[in-house]
Formats: C-alpha cells, sequence, structure tokens
C-alpha cells in the first residue's frame, strides 16, 4: 500500500468519515435514495427553490420515520412570513427532528419577510421550539456576491444563535485551513463541519464544480493530484486525501473540526460504499 494510500486510515480520519453526514437532494423518488444508506446513518435534506420546503419537510418526515438521523436544510429566501417558519419547526417537532441547518439560499427574489439566515435565526430565537442544534454556512474560498469581511461579520452575529457551521466545498487544504485559522483567530468560535465532496468519477467533479463556482479551488485540484489526468482515464476523486493533506490541522483543538458534512450531489450509494469501506479500515 502506497503512502498515499495509508494517510486516510489514521483513527481520526476513520473517525471522522465513520460519523460524516450524507447530504440528499429530494428529487421525485427520493425513498430510493435513503435505502441506499444503512438506517442509523445522519442524512441532510437540501431545501432549493426548485423544490421548495414542503418537499424538505416529506424527505425529512419520512427519513425519521425510517430511522436515520435527518437534519433538514432552511432557506430563509424561501420563508414567507413567522407563522410558515413556527409551521416548518413545529412539523419538524412531531418527527422528533431536533437538528436544523440554516442558510439564506439562492432564491432570486425573497418569498417574504427574511432576506438572509441571520434574520431566521433572529425570528428562531424569538419563540420556543425543540431545535437543539442548528448550523449555518461559510465560505472559505468566498462568496461571488459577498465581500470577505461581511461573511467574517455575519458569522460573528449568527454565532450566539447557532452551534456549528458548515463549509462549502473547497478542495485545497491549505486554503482551507488558512481561512479556518484567520476565522477562529477572528473571534469566531463554532465547530466546523467540513463540507467535502463525495468520491465521484473526476469528469463529473469537474462539471459540479464549475457549476457550483469553485473554479480555483478545482484549479489547485488539477494541478496538485492531476484531475487532467484523471478526467482522460476516467478515475475517480478521493476525498479522504484533503482531510490527510490538513496534517495536524484537521484535529488541533483550536481549529475545532467536529464533522465531515458530505455533498454527495445524490450519488447517495457510492458515498455511503466509501464511508464504510474507509471507516472500516485497520491503521
Amino acid at each position: 500500500m502506497s503512502p498515499r494510500e495509508t494517510v486516510g486510515t489514521t483513527a481520526e480520519i476513520r473517525t471522522l468519515v465513520r460519523d460524516a453526514k450524507i447530504e440528499i437532494i429530494p428529487i421525485k423518488g427520493y425513498e430510493a435514495k435513503f435505502a441506499e444508506v444503512p438506517k442509523g446513518t445522519t442524512v441532510t435534506i437540501t431545501c432549493s427553490p426548485k423544490f421548495g420546503l414542503d418537499r424538505t419537510l416529506a424527505a425529512t418526515e419520512y427519513a425519521a420515520a425510517a430511522g436515520y438521523t435527518v437534519i433538514p436544510h432552511l432557506a430563509a429566501r424561501q420563508v414567507t412570513d413567522e407563522a410558515e417558519l413556527k409551521e416548518f419547526v413545529r412539523r419538524l417537532e412531531a418527527a422528533a427532528v431536533t437538528d436544523l441547518y440554516v442558510i439564506a439560499g439562492d432564491a432570486a427574489e425573497t418569498a417574504g419577510i427574511f432576506t438572509s439566515s441571520a434574520e431566521l435565526l433572529d425570528s428562531l430565537a424569538g419563540f420556543d421550539h425543540g431545535l437543539t442544534s442548528i448550523g449555518v454556512a461559510c465560505y472559505p474560498e468566498g462568496h461571488p456576491a459577498i465581500p470577505d469581511d461581511v461573511l467574517a461579520d455575519a458569522l460573528r452575529t449568527k454565532q450566539p444563535t447557532a452551534h456549528y457551521m458548515v463549509s462549502q466545498l473547497c478542495f485545497d487544504p491549505k486554503t482551507l485551513t488558512r481561512w479556518l485559522r484567520a476565522t477562529r483567530e477572528g473571534g469566531i468560535t463554532l465547530p466546523l463541519h467540513i463540507g467535502l465532496a463525495a468520491p465521484m468519477q473526476a469528469r463529473k467533479l469537474a462539471e459540479v464544480s464549475l457549476k457550483i463556482g469553485v473554479g480555483s479551488s478545482l484549479r489547485y485540484l488539477s494541478k496538485q493530484h492531476g484531475l487532467v489526468g484523471n478526467l482522460l482515464r476516467g478515475k475517480a476523486y478521493r476525498p479522504e486525501q484533503l482531510l490527510a493533506d490538513m496534517g495536524p490541522a484537521l484535529t488541533a483543538p483550536e481549529m475545532n473540526v467536529e464533522r465531515l458534512h458530505m455533498f454527495s450531489f445524490n450519488q447517495v450509494g457510492a458515498t455511503a460504499q466509501w464511508q464504510q469501506r474507509l471507516a472500516g479500515r485497520q491503521a
């Protein structure tokens, strides 16, 4: 076994992979996607203008009843008012769901009174609910429409009402580590859930990356790990390598990396198989 194969079998990486959350997009027939992961797995359910809040709730209720630990996403810009927010939370409580991931959402126009995740979090804080854990988004490579200092200020604003942050995709371990260190120095202590692309063929990875705007990170990947060659050979991307390349920063207490959030892009079965295979390896 080569050095690059053994680095992914450290106890720390195995633990992170074992406990990783798998993101599922609730497309039509989403029930079959849940059947591809073992019961007890933590799954997150996306929320998009295309499918709406009801689809997210329906998939969440289905998954919870089927025995999965579920974290629904909630896009603030899709919520019309506080009454709809309370109804969303009420249905989560009825399904015994206690974790929620709050994002602003990418809807071109707001559906109602909320324009940001911070506004929705403030509203949540104003009434009783059964949520015990709330996550928010963060952007190691920045956001195409929001300056970096504004992003940092937004995290500080949300910190008192959130419990963890989930990073947008980043394929460059140095960029991720540098951003995380600066974030900690800036006073943001929220535990980080690293947003990690699931294993997939390199061609698919390139298509997805360009669509979601992490082109600079993709260029890094192509230089460091031969993505162009892998494209030609049809090889797959190995997400555990980013974790290994973070080195000591991955487990340093001051960095407070708590978990992995796997962006499966609905390659759910392959993601679950990778998780089981890697988590079960012996160092």
